[in-house]
């Protein structure tokens, strides 16, 4: 990170922060690293290493992603610590949560340790999501009070889902003592083996073999009721299926602690973009039909979803270069994820901002318990994202700032840009 800024006030911006009830223009001021002030413009007194002028732009708590895979160790071709924050530093983001299919598998205290040392170059906060079972086996779990120690911040299997009963049920135990969630990624793999696509006609018509909602969904229901056996918190990664959603609305009407996030792409785009065999188009949970869209969007709007996540998954050029079956799962997405969520959320549906601060940050910290953060309160940590919800660009995959250059989004035209980033007090990031 940057030599920190002691004092830095930022003037007459539109200050949106779901956490206190907040959207107005305020002054800001940081300093060594927290938030020290917020006011009615103008009225901050005294003298600052630093001025920044947010007129006509959002201030908002700095944006944080649950769910990111930044590669290393092992796979340093696709992405590096370094990198994947800088990535994330252009998209918006201030934290970021790091699964932990790595090679070797985040299982150890080691490993959780590692990731978060200052010789990784990380430009924004990193925090750890390590494995629940070790080596992601799904058999023996991970000494989860040594993990959280370290600094992980969650439990999951991200990718090799936990699929034995019982050994779910004694994840959600054990991390329920620690009041540490169990994230899942819901898929019955029993069901999905050799599997591309969402099945539907597109899949049909490309001759591919698809997953069918059910495959999400029943594993989505078997989770929430060992939960509720162990009261435990849960999250569902990436949810994409309308029949997902149905049990996640019912576990929430039941007060279960249950949450869940969703990525841009699943909101944004449909099952038919495969197109004719685009591997820029696969990933896992697949992109879904027009009716699940549909129904991820009524959540968006009205709560049931928790939490926007990207699922950046970096994947080098030559592995993506290939058919379609043989393809990685998998797209970057820390850069285009602001731009995606304005346009299609707040643009085309005329969901508030606030909402959109909310889904990006208030509500990520909130469910991974990242203290001082998702807010601007006297006493948070400096985290900030200034972005202007009005400004139009297209992304270029060529100009990423990701080691990897695998998105459908490359030449998309975008409306809300990302414009300053302050981490711990100091801008680390200037459009």
């Amino acid at each position: 990170m940057t030599n920190p800024i002691k004092r830095l006030l930022i003037k007459r911006g539109r200050v949106i922060d779901p956490a206190q009830k907040l959207d107005g223009e305020r002054d800001l001021l940081l300093r060594d690293g927290r938030v020290a002030e917020i006011a009615n413009t103008g009225k901050i007194r005294g003298s600052h290493d630093e001025v920044f002028d947010a007129r006509g732009l959002i201030v908002a708590p700095g944006f944080i992603d649950l769910h990111v895979h930044l590669r290393e160790p092992g796979q340093a071709h696709k992405e590096t610590i370094a990198t994947g924050t800088a990535a994330a530093a252009a998209g918006g983001f201030t934290s970021l949560c790091a699964m932990p299919n790595t090679a070797p598998v985040n299982d150890s205290p080691e490993i959780t340790a590692w990731m978060q040392n200052a010789a990784r170059g990380a430009m924004v906060n990193v925090f750890p999501v390590a494995a629940a079972t070790v080596g992601s086996l799904g058999e023996r779990l991970t000494d989860f009070k040594a993990l959280r120690q370290a600094g992980a911040v969650a439990v999951t299997d991200d990718g090799k889902p936990i699929l034995e009963d019982s050994v779910m049920r004694e994840a959600l135990r054990a991390a329920a003592a620690l009041n540490m969630p169990v994230v899942q990624h819901a898929e019955d793999t029993h069901m999905t083996a050799g599997c591309t696509m969402n099945a539907g006609p597109t899949a049909f018509r490309l001759g591919l073999r698809g997953m069918t909602a059910e495959a999400e969904a029943e594993v989505v229901e078997r989770d929430i009721r060992l939960a509720s056996e162990t009261k435990a918190h849960l999250h569902v990664a990436h949810i994409s299926t309308a029949a997902a959603l149905k049990a996640v609305r019912r576990a929430k009407r039941e007060r279960l602690r249950v949450s869940c996030e969703i990525t841009p792409h699943h909101f944004v785009l449909l099952d038919e973009d495969v197109g004719n065999y685009d591997t820029n188009f696969k990933m896992n949970p697949p992109l879904r039909s027009r009716d699940d869209r549909e129904a991820m969007l009524v959540a968006l709007a009205d709560g049931a979803i928790d939490a926007i996540a990207s699922d950046h998954a970096p994947h080098a050029i030559h592995e993506k270069n290939v058919e379609f079956d043989r393809a990685p799962f998998g797209i970057t997405g820390l850069e285009t994820a602001l731009g995606l969520a304005i346009g299609e959320l707040h643009v085309r549906k005329q969901i508030s901002l606030a909402r959109i601060v909310e889904l990006l940050s208030t509500n990520p910290a909130r469910i991974f318990s990242l203290q001082g953060r998702g807010t601007l309160a006297v006493g948070s940590h400096a985290d900030v994202t200034i972005f202007d919800p009005k400004r139009r660009w297209t992304f270029e995959a060529a100009k990423s700032r990701s080691k990897s250059k695998n998105t459908p989004f490359d030449g998309r035209p975008m409306v809300g840009r990302v414009v300053v980033v302050v981490v711990a007090g100091s801008p680390i990031y200037q459009a």
